[in-house]
């Protein structure tokens, strides 16, 4: 499924149910269940953070998002947690965090070099001795985005019980400078016309990921291709990564 965010309220309620829980969810929950304070980059509706509360986290939880869409969504599930509207930039950080993660493939939203730059150096000053930042990206060499094509089209039902089509397409010649940029298209009851979202994804492979997160004095650590801890290969879905401070 393909990830951007939400700026509208009626979409960002419909967030949840186009991304249901998933194995990826439950491996970073295991991470979270861990770590006495967590950092969620990219939040959006805070998913993970809710499960986390509820499954019994008594430490801090902190849910960072650009989107005020989404988060009116975090902050009516769980007022428990802190919701903070904003990305890295929004705040100066010190150490604060055992784990900071961005989940749902919203590492690739970062398309350019500094906005990437920014991220990576505001995870690294958030992360405490010993601390873990994780995320993980879709595989270039798998070439996902090749199946992003609008006869796959994805049927979801809105609180309301109306049904809401999903459907996306990739615009140009797919892979551009690392970049892909695509449309996600809704069309329901909810809507006169058809809503359609217009985003870009970039795309890293391993050894470019690792540049930069040299460059913001972080050094991978592991690295995985699916949810079932197996190695990157070019078959692999996911590249995985967990860094900590060099």
């Amino acid at each position: 499924m393909v990830d951007h965010v939400f700026t509208d309220l009626t979409l960002a309620a419909l967030y949840d149910r186009l991304n249901p829980w998933r194995p990826g969810d439950d491996f970073y929950l295991g991470l979270v269940l861990q770590a006495r304070s967590v950092l969620d980059i990219g939040c959006g509706t805070g998913q993970l953070l809710r499960r986390a509360r509820a499954e019994g986290h008594r430490g801090r939880l902190m849910g960072l998002d650009p989107a005020p869409a989404m988060l009116v969504q975090a902050r009516r599930a769980r007022p428990d947690v802190e919701w903070v509207l904003g990305d890295m930039r929004t705040r100066l950080w010190d150490g604060e965090f055992d784990l900071v993660v961005m989940t749902g493939h919203a590492f690739q939203e970062l398309v350019e070099d500094e906005e990437i730059r920014h991220c990576l150096g505001g995870a690294r000053a958030a992360l405490g001795d010993g601390g873990r930042f994780v995320f993980e990206t879709r595989n270039p060499a798998a070439r996902p985005w090749e199946r992003w094509t609008p006869d796959r089209v994805y049927e979801i039902t809105a609180e309301d019980g109306r049904p809401v089509r999903v459907w996306h397409e990739v615009q140009g010649d797919g892979l551009v400078d690392g970049r892909v940029r695509f449309t996600e298209t809704y069309d329901g009851d909810a809507w006169p016309d058809p809503q359609v979202c217009h985003s870009s994804l970039r795309f890293l492979d391993e050894e470019s990921l690792e540049g930069f997160l040299a460059e913001a004095g972080l050094r991978v650590v592991e690295q995985y291709g699916d949810w079932g801890r197996g190695p990157v290969t070019p078959a692999s879905p996911e590249i995985i990564t967990v860094a900590r401070a060099a």
